[in-house]
């Protein structure tokens, strides 16, 4: 084998992988290799004469390097271009690696070494020392050999167990894509995405893949009811055969991480580190709004079936809504579309609105490859000339993607390491088959902007210690920058810049604009409602107490029931209203990282919400964009977050701003 490009830093710039050398054998090699050479740093830490900042917190932060290179590559390129021999590797090396970083994290010489440590004065030190010994407890250090032989056990399991919910959800996805034989039955989509839907069944009818929320995006546009009947149930049987044993076990298995570690949930565990502190402010929060958000939902549901004329099935509310929609708002989302082109919203929106707000400029890097056909490479520059990073965005859907759409990171930005970084955009749109600029909708851009939030919260990260660096920050902080960045898709100056008609030139219309502005809190019922049982029923499966989960059922219709309970405890069985994920297709929980996390996005839109406020009574948005760069975005986790946020705004977060964007101005939460 050649030298492996894996075990080195990459001599492109900002250290970008040079995904064209790679092969999946040097990741092979590469990983038994780094495995090695990171117990050896530890080693070496722990073989050092006395322990000090320097030689004992600093090198911890610098050790793993080669690891970190190998594991990027690997879990980036598994969530965006996996194959069977990918996906293999992957199985056998997330055990290991869990089995490696639990022998770090509980090594008893290690964390009496950093508790003599003298830490420095400054504000970033203090909290990358207490981060520390905080991980270092919650990860075992101070159990017994036994308990964290068996903690150890756990983490393992649930690292494959994670690991094969994936897998398993990307097949059946694949699997349950929904082939139709006449192009009649797909009477709403535009014609361009009935050619993508041919292209995709390889000329044997046509093929509409699924998205990972239960709701299809097509279900709003197919003008035939049994289309979308379809549609909609294939997205409800995902997991149902090969994820439901998969998701007790991990329900099981986390319950009991969170009594060996001293917690009486899985919930308490988690939250105990997030901004919202504990499970029970959480809780509140959902449960406060749920009542009166399904009262909403009903009422639209009431209103779709009088325009339609009939009582309303979960597959035919969203057609129904949209013309509801169309009629009250003139409001029709597919002619709209033809002023939302990808290539203008990426370039005249998104980048625009950076721009204008925090002073950087994003250019084109045709020079520079990234990891799959599509994927294009961007570098970010400051006002003043310097380069701050670079930005993979690979939006087009294909087999090989899971789907839905994430920010992740190959390089963090780190003064200690001298690193900039190296972030990626996914999104899973499909391609015209004639190669032009897919249209989108007002979800897609709206989620355009949402994941570049995510990239900004990296790229202009500017902190010493890479654990504190750009995202890595608690679930419901780190939704913050980019659901704020969501507010600058349809401000009207950012709009007006990249919203042209794709045929004609002609920029949208005002009267466009404020027909999007004004039917943006319709449909609230269904959204919040949507949105609120995959959380809810998130956190009802992780408040479970060891004994309540190992008495759990194990089929399918346990796992409906245990559903529909959390559900009608929170007032939100809201008939023919599926949530946005069922448990046995809820990746984020399962297969992802938000465990016990999913509330998260709600706790941050009431930060976005009484953010954006701030945005919108500022005088020179460059002004306020600048503070909010230097308060939010460039300090990672070196920051106390209520902190942080009490000195933009001014006071305490205030709730109702967003109870008035979801339509619950009357709602009262403690």
């Amino acid at each position: 084998m050649t030298v492996n490009p894996l075990l080195h830093t990459s001599d492109l710039p900002y250290h970008l992988p040079a995904f064209a050398d790679i092969r999946l054998e040097h990741a092979i090699e590469a990983f038994d290799i780094a495995l090695v050479t990171h117990r050896a740093e530890i080693d070496e830490i722990l073989a050092a004469e006395e322990p000090n900042w320097a030689n004992t917190v600093e090198a911890l932060e610098a050790s793993g390097q080669d690891l970190g290179r190998v594991t990027a590559w690997l879990f980036n390129l598994q969530g965006t271009d996996a194959t069977e021999e990918l996906d293999a590797v992957v199985a056998q090396v997330v055990p290991r690696l869990s089995e490696h970083s639990d022998a770090i994290y509980q090594d008893a010489e290690l964390y009496r070494r950093l508790l003599e440590v003298d830490v420095p004065e400054d504000n970033e030190s203090s909290r990358l020392y207490a981060q520390l010994l905080r991980s270092f407890t919650r990860r075992g250090a101070g159990l017994s050999l036994s308990d964290k032989q068996r903690l150890s056990e756990i983490n393992q399991q649930l690292s494959s167990l994670s690991e094969q919910f994936g897998r398993a959800l990307l097949a059946d996805t694949t699997r349950l894509a929904v082939r139709f034989d006449d192009p009649a039955q797909l009477a709403g989509l535009s014609q361009s995405r009935i050619d993508s839907a041919h292209a995709a069944a390889e000329g044997q009818g046509w093929l509409l893949p699924l998205e990972l929320p239960s709701v299809q995006s097509a279900q709003v546009v197919l003008e035939n009811p049994a289309s979308r009947a379809q549609l909609h149930a294939a997205s409800g049987q995902r997991g149902v055969e090969t994820n439901v044993d998969n998701l007790v076990a991990q329900v099981r298995l986390r319950a009991e991480h969170a009594r060996l570690l001293g917690y009486d949930t899985h919930a308490d565990y988690v939250i105990a580190e997030e901004t919202a502190g504990t499970a029970e402010a959480a809780r509140a929060l959902l449960f406060d709004l749920a009542p009166a958000a399904s009262a909403n939902a009903v009422a639209e549901h009431k209103l779709a079936s009088e325009l339609a004329g009939e009582e309303l099935s979960a597959a035919d509310w969203p057609y129904w809504q949209a013309k509801v929609r169309e009629r009250d708002y003139q409001l029709d989302e597919d002619a709209l579309s033809h002023y939302f082109p990808l290539d203008q919203v990426l370039t005249d929106g998104v980048f625009f609105a950076a721009q204008r707000l925090y002073g950087v400029s994003v250019q084109p890097r045709a020079d520079l490859q990234g990891y799959a056909e599509g994927v294009d490479v961007w570098e970010i520059i400051d006002a003043d000339g310097t380069g701050l990073g670079l930005l993979l965005t690979d939006y087009f859907a294909r087999p090989s993607k899971r789907g839905g759409a994430w920010m992740s990171s190959f390089v963090d930005q780190s003064q200690l390491l001298d690193t900039k970084p190296v972030v990626v955009n996914v999104m899973s749109i499909t391609q015209p088959t004639d190669g032009s600029s897919p249209l989108l909708s007002i979800d897609q851009v709206t989620t355009l902007f949402h994941e570049f939030g995510h990239a900004l919260h990296g790229l202009l990260s500017n902190v010493r210690y890479p654990s504190l660096s750009g995202t890595n920050v608690p679930r419901d902080w780190v939704e913050f920058p980019s659901q704020i960045n969501e507010n600058w898709a349809f401000d009207p100056e950012v709009v007006r810049n990249y919203a042209r008609h794709v045929d004609t030139g002609q920029v949208i219309p005002d009267e466009l604009i404020d027909a999007v502005l004004s039917a943006r809190q319709f449909g609230q019922g269904f959204d919040t409602s949507e949105y609120l049982a995959a959380a809810i029923i998130d956190l009802a499966w992780h408040s479970l107490t060891l004994e309540e989960a190992n008495a759990l059922g194990g089929d399918a219709a346990a796992v409906e029931a245990f559903e529909q309970a959390a559900l009608e405890e929170a007032g939100l069985a809201v008939d023919n209203l599926s949530p946005r994920y069922r448990s046995s297709y809820f990746n984020h929980i399962f297969g992802g990282g938000y465990s016990a996390g999913y509330y998260s996005y709600l706790w941050a839109e009431a930060l976005d919400a009484d953010g954006f406020d701030w945005f919108a009574q500022a005088g020179d948005i460059a002004s306020a964009g600048s503070s909010f760069r230097d308060l939010i975005l460039s300090r990672g986790a070196s920051v106390d977050y209520q902190e942080a946020f009490r000195t933009l705004r001014g006071r305490e977060r205030d709730v109702r701003p967003l109870l008035a964007r979801r339509g619950l101005a009357g709602v009262d939460v403690g």
